[in-house]
């Protein structure tokens, strides 16, 4: 059976785009579309259907 080691203290955190609360506007806007109505109902769906994997594909 394997333990789980703590990394050193002086090791970088790893931050992903997934972390934080995303709006179906910031992932229109991230994707490189401008917010319309109908990209932010697609980002909105998108986000819905994948979750944080939405999110990853754009910032990872």
């Amino acid at each position: 059976m394997s333990t789980i080691q703590k990394p050193p203290e002086d090791s970088p955190i790893w931050r992903t785009g997934a972390e934080q609360p995303w709006d179906p506007e910031d992932l229109a806007v991230a994707q490189g579309k401008y917010p319309t109505p109908e990209n932010v109902a697609r980002a909105r769906a998108e986000l819905e259907r994948d979750g944080a994997a939405a999110i990853e594909r754009t910032v990872p």
